[in-house]
């Protein structure tokens, strides 16, 4: 152990990753969508040569008004996000979340791979889980800055504009 720095002395068979090259993507803010009453921040997440198709799109917003319209999602009267994250030629997740308990952020994960016909929850096993990957934390990364400077303004009328209008655009 280095003392002055708290690390193992020998840091060689930590985080070890082989036989993966990682490219960026680009996060794509789309206009916000209503969804069993709550209101949610849109964003597409691709290689910018594979953007997330407009049918693609269409049919996570179809599917996530059946989610909130059978109850199966309650976002009443919250705001949010989603994250529709291209992984591929024909795998996409769905992160939907919304802020609750003033300042929590709470989500489900939805997944559609071409041999579905629509997307359902995905599975998360265990107690130590995937959250988000490093592109999908560019748009939460800049959603946990927008609501907390939600959370230090008046929350009024304006400041929900304010919010919704606060989107991120870039790499990942």
């Amino acid at each position: 152990m280095n003392s002055a720095s708290g690390q193992p002395a020998d840091v060689s068979a930590f985080g070890n990753i082989e036989g993966y090259s990682h490219q960026a993507k680009t996060v794509t803010p789309e206009l916000p969508v209503t969804a069993g009453g709550g209101l949610l921040k849109w964003y597409d997440i691709a290689h910018q040569e594979m953007p997330v198709s407009q049918d693609t799109r269409a049919l996570a917003q179809r599917f996530l008004a059946v989610e909130t319209a059978t109850g199966r999602l309650d976002l009443s009267g919250e705001l949010g996000f989603a994250i529709l994250h291209r992984c591929g030629a024909d795998f996409h997740f769905l992160l939907v979340s919304s802020w609750r308990n003033a300042n929590e952020m709470w989500e489900t994960v939805y997944a559609k791979t071409a041999d579905q016909p629509d997307f359902s929850v995905f599975p998360l096993p265990g107690p130590h889980r995937a959250t988000f990957c490093v592109w999908e934390l560019a748009a939460v990364n800049h959603e946990r800055q927008a609501f907390g400077r939600y959370l230090f303004s008046r929350r009024d009328e304006a400041a929900k504009r304010i919010y919704l209008a606060d989107l991120y655009r870039g790499g990942a």
